[in-house]
């Protein structure tokens, strides 16, 4: 199969392409260019510190802090798309927590025998670890079945709960709070001064960044990613979304917590302020003006609202002649502003212009291809790939791979299918059409888990699929496009096509965090790339997937769902938006798959494609089965001529004519 016929119907400005590509994927001058920015940045911190003053000092210690747990609201927030403004209750439990442990006279007492004075503050940080994650666990399974503005003002519920519970509780030393905290000490160094502990604190910070960019690009990282705008594809894809969501709110939480284990031993005193409702709601301003989606915006942010806070503070009530809290009128109307002018965050506008001071040269499509590091040493066969341990002779030799029995879907009055009837096979396309409304899509969703019948059975591979979610379908060998794209249009083409091979992967969070994926994911992304190639889309892997035309990304989507390496295909009109050569290259391809033992179930309009290709057709109107067989005996039923034509021309009628 040659390329070039897909290749010519693409319509996407080379500079465009090549520009989303690289500001995306952190690739070529852009990237280079901000990752200068940063280790200069940091490296003249670091060189600055010991002459700053100790305000100064102070002032950047409590910006890293923050930026710890802003970083984990781009994670949630910004990335994920659960918006929360209770992190400085997570932020009060870890300061709470290391609090009492070196302070209480019950935890010093059980603890003195055992551990030495100096290791109680980091016991204080296991146990606030240990309850951030049993209470963000909890709180994150029950919020997080929320959606809309119900899952903000639920964290604005249980943030304002858990401020007054640290003021209310006598041991915790009530509104008055806890003072006397000794100070942290590491491997004999006392951090007494917030010069030695704010070294820490950037220490900390520059490893969560760094762990925080190891798991955005990774397996789970894509997993992450389409939470926020399709958690239908990710199901589909095989992912747990829900398991998804929680990990991430825990993760954010336990950010909170570290950052507040650090506050805590920064100040050594602790009381509720600091983690009341207006600052959850401040470290929500941070993420967004530093740039929501962008692991330095938060830094960003971080920096920009601590010293706006602070120089405001003081000028303010001298600009006004009255004292008050003045500045927050002040962050309501900067936050107008950034969301009218920079709606993604300054990071990635200031991003932008650093790439064109730079004046890199805008490349083509095909040079601006991002393209996996171990990709030259794996093979690229151009065949389909069995699932792993099954060879394409056992995949020909399952005959029927999906059975839909008598399935029925009702909305309220409304039946969308009615005892709906269809198998498909290994080695043939099986192609369902019908007019507009037929209740093709409705049933697609229904044989791929994302709804389930009102009654009837579906079985695939042979097992009853029956109340089983649309991951369970993908994990038995299931791959599926969408009548409506779905695809992660900020992110490049190849990150799309390797979210189909997520069910292939086995590592989770831990290890992408810690980069000990690097292995598996080489071999992910060397997986999409082969099925780019198959698909013709080599030269457009490092573009930004919403810069491609409609029918370009019919394609790819194609693609992703080879790259699960499925025994069964469902495409929901992948012709749509093709050109001529297009479809036919497409109906090539579709040949060669069920050559080599695929099933394909195919929902299409376009009919001479679906004749010339399918090997067995089911016609549906109005929800009902009205024929059934080859591509010759749906053609003369006359049930089938009345719902497309409105009724059979009779003979006679063509003679007086």
């Amino acid at each position: 199969m040659t390329r070039e016929p897909l290749e010519r119907g693409i319509s996407v400005d080379p500079g465009t392409v090549a520009e989303a590509g690289l500001l995306r994927s952190g690739t070529g001058a852009s990237g280079r260019g901000v990752r200068a920015t940063v280790i200069i940045g940091v490296t003249g911190l670091a060189l600055a510190w010991p002459f700053l003053s100790d305000f100064t000092v102070s002032l950047f210690a409590t910006i890293a802090l923050y930026a710890i747990v802003t970083a984990g609201l781009v994670l949630m927030t910004g990335v994920a798309g659960m918006t929360s403004f209770g992190q400085a209750a997570f932020v009060g439990l870890g300061s709470y927590a290391t609090a009492w442990v070196c302070t209480s006279p019950v935890a010093t007492a059980a603890l003195g025998a055992w551990v030495a004075p100096g290791l109680l503050p980091w016991i204080g940080l296991l146990l606030g670890a240990g309850l951030t994650f049993a209470v963000s666990w909890g709180l994150g399974a029950v919020t997080l079945r929320l959606s809309g503005h119900y899952l903000p003002l639920c964290t604005i519920a249980w943030g304002l709960s858990l401020y007054f519970l640290f003021g209310n509780l006598a041991f915790l030393g009530g509104h008055t709070g806890i003072t006397g905290l000794p100070a942290l000490t590491l491997f004999g160094f006392s951090m007494a001064s917030p010069r030695a502990l704010g070294v820490l604190a950037w220490v900390v910070l520059l490893i969560v960044l760094w762990g925080l960019s190891n798991l955005l690009d990774s397996r789970e990282g894509r997993a992450v990613r389409a939470l926020k705008s399709s958690r239908i594809m990710a199901e589909s894809m095989g992912i747990d979304t829900a398991r998804s969501r929680i990990k991430a709110f825990v993760l954010a939480g336990l950010l909170a917590a570290i950052s507040g284990w650090l506050y805590a031993h920064l100040q050594r005193f602790v009381n509720p302020t600091p983690f009341n409702l207006n600052i959850g709601i401040e470290y929500l301003f941070m993420a967004v003006v530093g740039g929501a989606g962008h692991l330095w915006g938060a830094v960003l942010g971080a920096t920009l609202i601590t010293l706006l806070k602070q120089r405001l503070q003081d000028w303010l009530p001298q600009l006004l002649g009255a004292s008050g809290n003045f500045e927050v009128i002040a962050f309501g109307l900067l936050m107008l502003f950034v969301l009218q002018r920079f709606p993604e965050g300054l990071w990635p506008s200031l991003a932008s212009r650093w790439h064109r001071w730079l004046g890199a040269p805008r490349l083509s499509p095909r040079e601006a291809m991002s393209k996996p590091a171990d990709a030259d040493t794996h093979p690229q066969p151009r065949g389909f790939m069995a699932p792993a341990g099954i060879s394409i002779a056992e995949t020909r030799s399952q005959a029927q791979l999906l059975k839909a029995s008598q399935v029925t879907r009702r909305f309220g009055g409304l039946l969308a299918n009615d005892s709906v009837s269809i198998t498909v096979c290994a080695g043939e396309v099986h192609a369902l059409i019908g007019p507009n409304g037929a209740g093709k899509s409705t049933f697609f969703n229904l044989i791929s888990g994302v709804d389930q019948p009102s009654s009837g059975e579906v079985q695939l591979m042979g097992q009853s699929m029956t109340g089983r979610p649309a991951r369970d379908f993908a994990r038995l060998g299931l791959g599926r496009t969408f009548q409506h794209v779905r695809l992660l249009n900020q992110r490049t083409v190849l990150e799309n096509v390797a979210m189909g091979a997520y069910r292939t992967g086995q590592a989770g969070w831990l290890k992408s965090i810690l980069r000990l994926d690097r292995r598996e994911e080489a071999e992910l992304l060397a997986e999409a790339q082969r099925q780019l190639e198959r698909c013709a889309l080599t030269a457009y892997a490092g573009a930004s997937a919403g810069a491609l035309s409609l029918g370009q990304q019919r394609i790819v989507e194609i693609a992703r769902a080879l790259a699960g390496k499925p025994r069964l295909l469902l495409l929901d009109e992948p012709a749509a938006g093709l050109r001529h050569l297009e479809k036919q290259t497409l109906a090539r391809l579709l040949g060669q798959l069920r050559a080599e033992g695929l099933g394909i179930l195919v929902v299409e309009h376009d009919m001479d494609f679906v004749m010339n290709l399918a090997d067995r057709i089911t016609v549906l109107n109005f929800g009902s089965v009205i024929a059934s067989g080859t591509p010759a005996e749906v053609q003369t039923s006359p049930a089938v001529l009345d719902a497309y034509l409105g009724g059979v021309i009779e003979p006679e009628v063509i003679e007086r004519s």
